[in-house]
């Protein structure tokens, strides 16, 4: 009986202990929450921390904290969440995240406890007590700034960094002008060639110049009578061409003729004149054959024409002979 009811005693601790350990067990995750400083003046800042310790690959949700706390506490700013494996222990992870709070009402304020949740289990960190103090004024002394204005050395490198468009411009502006300056100053002058305006021969000059080389020619008295006629006649045509503006070189001997009815010229170079077309016609269609008194007499007449109905410029002592 006795070494029965020793054995229901053994067992009962036993079970005892595997329910304690069981219980201890399935709780895996452990939080903390800790505050860098407990009181502080008005206004002033301290950072709250939270951290958990869970078996590796365990999904835990952090807490969502709101913008205030106690609604006298403001979160400042939020860290994000860091995460890192305990050095003794590979199989632990350590999650951490830090909140910096500020308050601005006197007083002790209590931070309550927040949850940190797995698929398992979930456990709450400790509460914390954060004391706001005023700031002590000494009524003896005036009014002043908490702190006092930090002087700012502003150094002409400053200076120079705020208005630097006030430097480049103008010397951009001075530099680009004495490129330009320099470069119009150096560069060669084009010479703009001048065109030397040479006046034309008057038309009796032409004419009279290429009667006189004609006649030095002597084609007649080498029996080329046609050519010599056809070069008179054409040094005549184009002769009253410039010098009545008519088509003579294009026109035949009749038409020339009616062209020049209201010309004023005298009886006796309208005769010359015909006498000498009329015979270079015959020479050059009709294969007339002129007498040799006839042929000097056509060239003779051709240059005392040109001379009698040249276009005169009045010039003092000037006048001109023929040639002999």
């Amino acid at each position: 009986m006795i070494r029965k009811q020793h054995f229901n005693y053994t067992l009962f601790l036993i079970l005892f202990s595997a329910c304690f350990s069981f219980k201890s067990n399935a709780q895996t995750i452990q939080a903390q929450a800790g505050l860098d400083k407990v009181s502080m003046p008005i206004g002033d800042q301290t950072v709250l921390h939270f951290s958990a310790r869970f078996p590796a690959k365990t999904e835990v949700i952090f807490p969502q904290l709101a913008d205030s706390i106690a609604g006298k506490i403001q979160i400042v700013k939020s860290g994000k969440p860091d995460t890192t494996f305990d050095q003794n222990n590979k199989n632990i992870e350590i999650i951490s995240r830090n909140y910096t709070i500020t308050s601005f009402d006197t007083g002790t304020y209590v931070i309550p406890a927040y949850t940190f949740r797995s698929k398992k289990d979930s456990v709450k960190t400790n509460q914390l007590t954060l004391q706001i103090l005023s700031v002590a004024v000494d009524t003896t002394k005036g009014i002043y700034d908490i702190k006092q204005p930090f002087a700012v050395s502003y150094t002409f490198i400053d200076w120079l960094k705020d208005h630097w468009l006030w430097i480049v411009i103008p010397l951009a502006v001075i530099l680009i002008g004495g490129y330009l300056f320099y470069y119009f100053r150096k560069k060669p002058k084009t010479e703009v060639p001048v065109k030397k305006i040479i006046p034309s021969k008057p038309a009796h000059d032409i004419a009279l110049s290429k009667l006189y080389e004609l006649r030095d020619k002597k084609l007649w008295q080498q029996d080329e009578v046609k050519a010599y006629y056809s070069e008179l006649s054409d040094v005549l045509r184009e002769y009253l061409e410039k010098r009545y503006h008519i088509n003579a070189p294009e026109q035949t001997t009749d038409e020339i003729f009616v062209a020049l009815r209201h010309i004023s010229l005298s009886a006796d170079n309208r005769k010359n004149l015909k006498q000498i077309l009329t015979l270079a016609d015959l020479v050059k269609f009709a294969k007339e054959k002129p007498l040799p008194n006839e042929n000097e007499q056509s060239i003779e007449n051709a240059i005392g024409f040109i001379m009698q109905t040249k276009e005169t410029v009045p010039l003092s002592g000037t006048k001109e002979e023929l040639p002999k």
